[in-house]
């Protein structure tokens, strides 16, 4: 893994960096969150636009790229700690290919220096 792509699965100031071989997600983080419908736009007259809804309006677009980045960074470790797995599987396929034919390989010349022992002549 680049740090560049470290750094896309890191939470902004945090002290902690991510790390894709210790990181394990609980299977509630991994299930698929469900499609919230959208209430309907509610529009409001510029005459009862005050200070108090401008400031709500700050409040919940904060809290809403907040929620966007959390997200976003979320959905970065969870590929990249994929993409670690997928590679660490196919270097233990490899290695038990690998293992599997040396077994194989083994059983072969154990069968082949052996010698053959006559049962019958008891």
């Amino acid at each position: 893994m680049s740090p560049a792509d470290l750094a896309l699965a890191t939470v902004p100031g945090s002290t902690h960096n991510f790390d894709p071989r210790r990181r394990r997600f609980s299977e509630e983080e991994l299930k698929p969150q469900p499609m919230v419908k959208k209430s309907k736009k509610q529009f409001v007259p510029d005459d009862m636009k005050d200070e108090k809804y401008w400031a709500r309006r700050r409040k919940n677009n904060l809290a809403a790229k907040r929620s966007r980045d959390a997200r976003r960074v979320k959905e970065n470790q969870i590929a990249i700690r994929a993409s670690y797995l997928e590679k660490e599987n196919a270097k233990l396929r490899e290695q038990l290919d690998k293992l599997t034919r040396e077994n194989m390989l083994l059983r072969d010349k154990l069968v082949t220096s052996v010698p053959k022992v006559d049962v019958t002549k008891s």
